[in-house]
Protein backbone atom coordinates (compact mmCIF):
# COMPACT_ATOMS: atom_id res chain seq x y z
CA UNK A 1 0.00 0.00 0.00
CA UNK A 2 2.78 2.45 1.35
CA UNK A 3 4.28 2.06 -2.73
CA UNK A 4 0.58 2.55 -4.21
CA UNK A 5 0.29 5.53 -2.36
CA UNK A 6 3.76 6.80 -2.97
CA UNK A 7 3.46 5.96 -6.73
CA UNK A 8 -0.18 8.18 -6.67
CA UNK A 9 1.46 10.99 -5.17
CA UNK A 10 4.45 11.54 -7.29
CA UNK A 11 1.73 11.40 -10.23
CA UNK A 12 0.07 14.24 -8.78
CA UNK A 13 2.77 16.41 -7.99
CA UNK A 14 4.13 15.93 -11.63
CA UNK A 15 0.60 16.53 -13.18
CA UNK A 16 0.45 19.38 -10.56
CA UNK A 17 3.41 21.22 -11.61
CA UNK A 18 2.57 20.78 -14.64
CA UNK A 19 -1.06 21.67 -14.67
CA UNK A 20 0.45 25.15 -12.63
CA UNK A 21 -1.59 23.72 -9.32
CA UNK A 22 0.31 24.36 -5.79
CA UNK A 23 0.27 20.97 -4.08
CA UNK A 24 0.78 21.11 -0.10
CA UNK A 25 0.53 17.94 1.51
CA UNK A 26 1.99 17.10 5.34
CA UNK A 27 2.58 14.47 7.77
CA UNK A 28 2.56 13.98 11.28
CA UNK A 29 5.22 11.21 11.05
CA UNK A 30 8.51 12.34 9.59
CA UNK A 31 10.67 8.97 9.35
CA UNK A 32 12.25 7.67 6.19
CA UNK A 33 9.52 5.63 5.06
CA UNK A 34 6.98 8.43 5.10
CA UNK A 35 8.86 10.52 3.31
CA UNK A 36 10.49 8.77 1.22
CA UNK A 37 13.33 9.84 -1.73
CA UNK A 38 10.78 10.11 -4.35
CA UNK A 39 8.31 12.66 -2.34
CA UNK A 40 11.25 14.51 -1.08
CA UNK A 41 12.48 14.85 -5.03
CA UNK A 42 9.01 15.97 -6.15
CA UNK A 43 8.19 18.59 -3.27
CA UNK A 44 11.78 20.87 -3.24
CA UNK A 45 10.02 23.70 -1.05
CA UNK A 46 9.43 22.55 2.67
CA UNK A 47 8.19 23.10 6.07
CA UNK A 48 9.15 21.76 8.75
CA UNK A 49 7.41 22.76 12.44
CA UNK A 50 8.96 21.80 15.38
CA UNK A 51 10.07 17.73 15.33
CA UNK A 52 11.44 15.99 18.36
CA UNK A 53 14.96 14.58 16.78
CA UNK A 54 17.35 15.77 14.70
CA UNK A 55 16.81 12.37 12.75
CA UNK A 56 13.23 13.80 11.85
CA UNK A 57 14.70 17.26 10.82
CA UNK A 58 17.00 15.76 8.50
CA UNK A 59 14.44 13.35 7.13
CA UNK A 60 12.72 16.61 5.92
CA UNK A 61 14.96 19.31 5.71
CA UNK A 62 18.51 17.59 4.95
CA UNK A 63 19.60 18.69 7.62
CA UNK A 64 19.17 19.46 11.43
CA UNK A 65 17.78 22.27 13.23
CA UNK A 66 14.05 21.25 12.91
CA UNK A 67 14.43 19.98 16.44
CA UNK A 68 15.33 23.33 18.29
CA UNK A 69 12.48 25.63 17.02
CA UNK A 70 10.26 26.86 20.00
CA UNK A 71 6.86 26.13 18.60
CA UNK A 72 3.96 27.56 18.24
CA UNK A 73 3.89 28.83 14.31
CA UNK A 74 8.50 28.64 14.73
CA UNK A 75 8.99 26.82 11.22
CA UNK A 76 12.28 26.21 9.09
CA UNK A 77 11.57 26.97 5.01
CA UNK A 78 13.27 25.69 2.27
CA UNK A 79 12.86 27.24 -0.62
CA UNK A 80 13.48 25.02 -4.14
CA UNK A 81 17.12 26.09 -4.26
CA UNK A 82 17.95 24.56 -0.89
CA UNK A 83 18.10 27.24 0.96
CA UNK A 84 16.57 26.90 4.59
CA UNK A 85 15.26 30.60 6.10
CA UNK A 86 13.57 30.96 9.65
CA UNK A 87 10.41 32.07 9.73
CA UNK A 88 7.45 32.25 12.03
CA UNK A 89 3.96 31.62 10.93
CA UNK A 90 0.89 33.37 12.57
CA UNK A 91 -0.44 30.93 15.36
CA UNK A 92 -4.06 30.78 16.28
CA UNK A 93 -5.08 28.77 19.47
CA UNK A 94 -8.15 27.00 19.93
CA UNK A 95 -9.55 29.96 21.78
CA UNK A 96 -9.08 32.08 18.88
CA UNK A 97 -10.73 29.72 16.71
CA UNK A 98 -13.90 28.99 19.58
CA UNK A 99 -13.79 32.33 19.15
CA UNK A 100 -14.34 32.83 15.46
CA UNK A 101 -16.54 30.41 15.32
CA UNK A 102 -19.22 31.60 17.54
CA UNK A 103 -19.02 34.93 15.67
CA UNK A 104 -19.81 33.32 12.39
CA UNK A 105 -22.62 31.18 14.19
CA UNK A 106 -23.97 34.43 15.64
CA UNK A 107 -24.16 35.87 11.94
CA UNK A 108 -27.35 34.06 11.23
CA UNK A 109 -28.64 30.35 10.64
CA UNK A 110 -27.41 28.13 8.53
CA UNK A 111 -28.85 26.97 5.80
CA UNK A 112 -27.96 23.75 4.60
CA UNK A 113 -28.07 21.97 1.31
CA UNK A 114 -30.05 19.10 1.22
CA UNK A 115 -28.91 17.85 -1.78
CA UNK A 116 -25.57 17.37 -0.35
CA UNK A 117 -26.28 14.59 1.88
CA UNK A 118 -29.32 13.26 -0.68
CA UNK A 119 -29.11 9.23 -1.30
CA UNK A 120 -28.04 9.72 -4.88
CA UNK A 121 -29.76 6.15 -5.11
CA UNK A 122 -32.98 7.83 -5.04
CA UNK A 123 -33.03 8.48 -8.37
CA UNK A 124 -31.37 5.18 -9.84
CA UNK A 125 -33.58 2.93 -12.11
CA UNK A 126 -32.89 -0.53 -10.94
CA UNK A 127 -30.88 -3.13 -12.60
CA UNK A 128 -33.58 -5.32 -13.59
CA UNK A 129 -36.07 -2.30 -14.26
CA UNK A 130 -37.09 -1.96 -10.75
CA UNK A 131 -36.67 1.54 -9.23
CA UNK A 132 -33.74 1.92 -6.74
CA UNK A 133 -35.45 2.82 -3.60
CA UNK A 134 -38.95 2.52 -4.26
CA UNK A 135 -39.51 0.23 -2.72
CA UNK A 136 -38.94 -1.50 1.07
CA UNK A 137 -35.97 -2.77 2.42
CA UNK A 138 -37.70 -6.38 2.66
CA UNK A 139 -38.33 -6.21 -0.74
CA UNK A 140 -35.44 -4.94 -1.78
CA UNK A 141 -33.82 -7.95 0.14
CA UNK A 142 -35.90 -10.87 -1.37
CA UNK A 143 -34.60 -9.56 -4.70
CA UNK A 144 -31.20 -9.29 -3.91
CA UNK A 145 -31.35 -12.80 -2.56
CA UNK A 146 -33.25 -14.13 -5.82
CA UNK A 147 -30.74 -13.19 -7.53
CA UNK A 148 -27.54 -14.56 -5.58
CA UNK A 149 -29.86 -18.18 -5.94
CA UNK A 150 -30.37 -17.58 -9.47
CA UNK A 151 -26.78 -16.78 -10.76
CA UNK A 152 -25.05 -18.10 -8.08
CA UNK A 153 -23.07 -15.34 -7.53
CA UNK A 154 -22.63 -13.66 -4.62
CA UNK A 155 -20.34 -10.55 -3.94
CA UNK A 156 -21.16 -6.41 -2.75
CA UNK A 157 -20.26 -5.37 -6.15
CA UNK A 158 -22.25 -8.01 -8.16
CA UNK A 159 -25.64 -6.63 -5.69
CA UNK A 160 -24.49 -2.98 -6.52
CA UNK A 161 -24.01 -3.43 -10.24
CA UNK A 162 -27.10 -5.65 -10.52
CA UNK A 163 -29.95 -3.85 -8.66
CA UNK A 164 -28.07 -0.51 -9.30
CA UNK A 165 -27.93 0.58 -5.42
CA UNK A 166 -24.99 1.92 -3.55
CA UNK A 167 -21.94 0.31 -1.96
CA UNK A 168 -23.26 0.78 1.14
CA UNK A 169 -26.79 -0.36 0.64
CA UNK A 170 -25.55 -3.39 -1.24
CA UNK A 171 -22.78 -4.53 1.61
CA UNK A 172 -25.69 -4.23 4.37
CA UNK A 173 -27.80 -6.35 2.23
CA UNK A 174 -24.82 -8.77 1.78
CA UNK A 175 -24.37 -8.86 6.13
CA UNK A 176 -28.10 -9.42 6.58
CA UNK A 177 -27.87 -12.43 4.25
CA UNK A 178 -25.10 -13.63 5.98
CA UNK A 179 -26.69 -13.21 9.27
CA UNK A 180 -30.06 -14.99 8.46
CA UNK A 181 -27.42 -18.11 6.17
CA UNK A 182 -27.93 -17.84 2.89
CA UNK A 183 -24.68 -17.16 2.92
CA UNK A 184 -21.24 -18.22 4.71
CA UNK A 185 -18.55 -15.46 5.85
CA UNK A 186 -15.98 -13.93 3.95
CA UNK A 187 -12.77 -16.59 3.82
CA UNK A 188 -9.53 -15.27 3.57
CA UNK A 189 -9.35 -14.37 0.07
CA UNK A 190 -13.35 -12.15 0.63
CA UNK A 191 -15.54 -14.94 -1.71
CA UNK A 192 -18.46 -16.12 -0.04
CA UNK A 193 -20.13 -19.52 -0.65
CA UNK A 194 -24.00 -20.24 -0.99
CA UNK A 195 -25.44 -21.99 1.16
CA UNK A 196 -28.79 -22.25 0.68
CA UNK A 197 -30.60 -23.79 -3.01
CA UNK A 198 -29.16 -25.29 -5.63
CA UNK A 199 -26.13 -28.45 -5.56
CA UNK A 200 -25.09 -28.87 -1.71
Amino acid sequence: AGKDIEGAVQRLAQMARAAGIHLITATQRPSVDVITGTIKANFPTRVSFQVTSKIDSRTILGEQGAEQLLGQGDMLYMAGGGRIMRVHAPFVSDEEVEKVVRFLKKQGVPQYLEDVTADNEEDGEGGLGIPGNGESGDALYDQAVAIVLRDRKVSTSYIQRRLSIGYNRAATLIERMEEEGVISAANHAGKREILVGGEA
